[in-house]
């Protein structure tokens, strides 16, 4: 069972924790599996990587303890499905804003007759089983817009979705509010936790992308399942630092 569905059945013991890639770096994933990470998220939406990079790295990760995901910009099925045929666990669909976008998402990881997803996985390992293939793989739909938020609770109906996974700056936004400080914001926070108590109540997993370790453990004491810290940039960027002052340190 992935780290994904864990959390969705309750076997994972507290919040998973995710690294981000948003560019083809082939050591960032190993890193942050090493440092002790659940799950590495690549971004095909604002990351610089396509399918043939996540490919090589989802096979750079075929025997290393950690859980994959793909973040996409909508729910076309074609590349919702090379990218688990490449062997990604999870798929993220950005901008979700309704029941008939979240229901398309799903539809795009299954076969048919209940799907419209093609069949041929590439890796071997994955073996040649559709019901296999179908059960490992997990599906959030993003929420980030008002007009998700006003439609939480028909797309946490939608079957065979496994979770929503929030993006704080894009609800910001949408909402008329400071994208910086996005995770201090009351109104933020309210819409937030909405989010996720209709999503628990509906018995899927909630993931959320925190963008730091502070706004992580915020997120994690609002009962969040799955939670984002930071991209492979931020955390190069933070450590960087960290050395520098203490090499100039007086």
């Amino acid at each position: 069972m992935s780290v994904f569905r864990a959390a969705r059945s309750g076997d994972a013991q507290g919040p998973i924790w995710g690294g981000w890639i948003t560019g083809p770096t082939l050591i960032a994933p190993e890193e942050f599996a090493r440092a002790g990470y659940d799950y590495v998220a690549f971004d095909t939406q604002h990351g610089y990587l396509d399918d043939a990079d996540v490919a090589n790295l989802l096979r750079r990760l075929e025997h290393v303890p950690v859980a994959t995901a793909v973040r996409l910009p909508n729910a076309d099925p074609a590349p919702i499905g090379r990218v688990l045929d490449a062997g990604a666990d999870a798929v993220i669909i950005a901008m979700v804003e309704s029941a008939a976008q979240a229901t398309a998402a799903v539809a795009a990881t299954r076969y048919p007759p209940v799907g419209v997803r093609s069949f041929g996985p590439l890796r071997a390992s994955l073996g040649h089983d559709p019901a296999a293939l179908e059960s490992r793989t997990a599906v959030f739909a993003m929420i980030e817009t008002a007009a998700a938020l006003s439609g939480i609770e028909s797309i946490c109906a939608v079957p065979g979705l496994t979770g929503i996974y929030v993006g704080p700056a894009d609800l910001a936004i949408s909402m008329g509010e400071d994208v910086v400080g996005a995770a201090n914001n009351e109104r933020v926070l309210d819409a937030i936790a909405r989010i996720h108590r209709v999503a628990t109540g509906a018995g899927l997993v909630t993931g959320i992308h925190a963008g730091d370790g502070k706004a992580g453990n915020t997120m994690a004491q609002l009962g969040f399942h799955m939670i984002t810290l930071a991209s492979e940039s931020q955390a190069l960027r933070r450590g960087a630092a960290e050395h520098l002052r203490e090499a100039t340190a007086q």
